[in-house]
């Protein structure tokens, strides 16, 4: 079979061997479960404990303000719901961005449906949030407000620490789902003021399935889900402790690896970004230049569809995206790059290259020599490009 180059690291990561290794025990040797009280069961819950400080650690937050849950996206709805519920009667209103992951947004509509009113903030053609418009977008009864520390789709990092220092001053709580930035940005909850966070496991090259929810030690919520009174009685349910140790493990890796990881794609990334604009004529980046993800590397291109281009990598075994994962089965566009201003035909023409820790220079090199070629034969069959082309 000839080798796969795989560039979609945004979308799914695989589980680091390390990874699996310190996990296989519990799943035979150490399989007790930790609300048991006896001698295995006490193996379950050191190791639930222990995996809690290592996660903890790697945020800069205390091991008790570490809640396992299935995935980043019921952290963010344990997060959101369970504080908007929680608090309701101190305000209804919440704050989130334009361009959030989908999964945000789709729990904004939730509590719409529940009384709550939502405001957006929309960003600058960049895909960044400017604070003044988030503060004019503040009022007496807001409540929350939940930002994405990064984009999942075009890679552009908020100024979180701005934000956070805004709404600790105000006292409004500040949630962020930070799935999309998690080891390719040192994130530290106190310096920032963030309040409730969101996490994944697999974006760390730990095993799916398994997320996480930071919660300051002074604020409440309401559980979602009800159950035998795990995690602090807000999010019940035997805990997965072969996936808790493996997001540990990967947790321990990331720390210190980390600062090397970052140096390698951020050169991977300018390479990408840099060979391809001067070499492809109409082509565009999306996104922040320098506040960006390390990894990210988002190109549009003038005339042609992005899953025609994903199609021609396809191919040649070369596995890209379009964008969000979580969105690639529609046709609508991606709303984060309408939301910087692109039309509809422009947002449909763009290419996510996004590296991660098993990627090769020649990973790289092969991604950056078959653009060129794809991209001109996709408009030599494109009327779009003719006709613009032809107007010029």
């Amino acid at each position: 079979m000839e080798k796969q180059i795989y560039l979609d690291y945004q979308s799914a990561k695989p589980v680091d061997p390390r990874v699996v290794e310190a996990m296989l025990p519990y799943f035979t040797e150490k399989f007790g479960n930790a609300s048991a009280l006896h001698k295995v069961g006490d193996i379950a819950t050191d190791a639930l404990e222990e995996s809690r400080a290592k996660i903890a650690e790697l945020i800069n937050a205390d091991s008790d303000e570490i809640l396992f849950t299935s995935g980043a996206t019921e952290a963010s709805n344990l997060a959101i719901i369970g504080y908007a519920m929680k608090n309701k009667n101190k305000g209804k209103h919440v704050v989130i961005s334009e361009v959030d992951h989908i999964s945000i947004h789709n729990i904004a509509k939730y509590l719409t449906q529940q009384g709550f009113e939502v405001s957006k903030v929309p960003v600058d053609q960049y895909g960044r949030i400017k604070l003044g418009k988030l503060e004019r977008r503040l009022r007496d009864d807001t409540i929350l407000v939940s930002i994405g520390y990064a984009s999942n789709e075009i890679g552009t990092i908020q100024p979180i620490k701005e934000i956070g220092l805004l709404l600790a001053e105000k006292g409004i709580a500040f949630h962020s789902d930070a799935v999309a930035a998690e080891g390719l940005v040192p994130i530290d909850v106190k310096e920032k003021n963030i309040n409730l966070m969101s996490l994944s496991s697999n974006d760390i090259y730990g095993p799916r399935g398994l997320g996480v929810l930071y919660m300051q030690k002074k604020f409440r919520i309401n559980p979602i889900m009800m159950g035998g009174g795990q995690e602090k009685g807000i999010r019940s349910g035997t805990e997965d402790i072969p996936s808790i140790v493996g997001m540990a493990t990967a947790s321990e890796i990331m720390k210190k690896e980390m600062s090397s990881e970052i140096q390698k794609f951020t050169t991977w990334r300018s390479k990408i970004i840099d060979q391809i604009l001067g070499e492809v004529p109409d082509s565009h980046l999306n996104g922040h230049k320098s506040e960006r993800l390390a990894s990210n590397a988002h190109i549009r291109f003038d005339g042609i569809e992005g899953e025609s281009i994903l199609l021609s990598f396809k191919d040649k075994n070369i596995a890209i995206s379009t964008g969000s994962a979580c969105t690639s089965k529609t046709l609508e566009p991606s709303h984060t790059l309408i939301s910087t201003g692109l039309l509809h035909e422009e947002a449909h023409g763009s290419l996510q290259l996004t590296t991660g820790r098993f990627n090769t220079n020649e990973d790289i090199d092969a991604v950056i020599e078959a653009v060129p070629a794809i991209v001109e034969r996709l408009r030599e069959l494109s009327p779009i490009y003719a006709s613009k082309k032809g107007a010029q």
